[in-house]
């Protein structure tokens, strides 16, 4: 079984006491905004009809997740998936190799469209990959990238949880994987439309059923259930909803070089990842 990555290349004002009301609402009115874009809940509910595939396809609601990002060369073309974590930075996988002259594409649901009004190319300020990652192995595959300008949040753009470092899933956790990767692996098709795919997880005792001593502690299984990521899927997403939010899992890594849908994918662990982000995001 063939391995590949899945990547294809102040002033003070007095008030009235009608007037101070008018103001404490509109001060109201914009707190519930700002909680409505908070992490891991889309303000458009994703519908997942179970064990459908990226591999053959299912199409994702608009907007309904609304951090998976598209990472383009400046011709366009889709070459890596990400996850917005905040308004600054996203997440994606090391192997991606992002640079400064490629643009995040957020709020996309057809890529083919640029002129989506959800859509924003939002320029790369800088790269920070893990200094851990190999190439060989594939282990810590991650890589974070600071946007040159804020993302603006609304109804269609906002972040994902990160999972905390003591968070657990078990195995069987039904999560989700989204990306515009091949729907099949020869020949290859690629849709212009986000999809979606529903993933049980997996041990990684019985990953490395699959995969042998390839697995490592670094990541978290998914698939080998009729549904699978493929080539262009790759620093993606893997979310699991806990306690009614979403948070992010898995990062889009590596697996079958034919997109098997027998065989799982294989995600960089967040959770072993977490600590890492969250210093390298507070000292840039």
């Amino acid at each position: 079984m063939a391995i590949e990555v899945y990547k294809t290349h102040h002033r003070f004002l007095r008030f009235t006491t009608i007037e101070s009301m008018a103001f404490l609402w509109l001060l109201s009115c914009f707190a519930f905004i700002g909680a409505s874009y908070g992490c891991g809940s889309p303000a458009i509910t994703p519908i997942v009809t179970g064990y459908a595939r990226i591999v053959n396809g299912e199409e994702a609601v608009p907007g309904s997740w609304p951090w998976q990002v598209s990472l383009q060369t400046k011709s366009g073309w889709h070459y890596c998936g990400g996850s917005l974590i905040n308004e600054n930075w996203v997440v994606t996988a090391a192997h991606c190799g992002v640079s400064t002259a490629d643009f995040v594409i957020v709020g996309a649901h057809d890529k083919s469209l640029i002129t989506e009004t959800s859509q924003k190319a939002m320029s790369v300020a800088k790269v920070i990959t893990h200094p851990k990652w190999n190439s060989y192995t594939i282990n810590y595959d991650v890589a974070v990238v600071k946007l040159a300008s804020a993302a603006v949040f609304n109804t269609r753009v906002s972040s994902v949880c990160l999972s905390a470092v003591t968070d657990n899933y078990s195995a069987g956790t039904k999560c989700v994987t989204t990306g515009w990767g091949r729907t099949q692996s020869h020949p290859a098709e690629r849709p212009d439309k986000l999809q979606q795919a529903v993933l049980p997880l997996l041990t990684n005792t019985n990953c490395k059923k699959y995969w042998g001593s390839k697995i490592s502690d670094i990541m978290i299984c998914a698939g080998a259930d009729g549904a699978s990521s493929c080539m262009g899927d790759s620093g993606g997403p893997l979310v699991c909803q806990k306690n009614n939010v979403w948070n992010l899992v898995g990062i889009v890594s590596w697996g079958s070089g034919s997109c098997s849908t027998t065989y799982p994918g294989v995600y960089a662990r967040v959770t072993e990842l977490r600590g890492w982000i969250d210093a390298t995001i507070a000292a840039n």
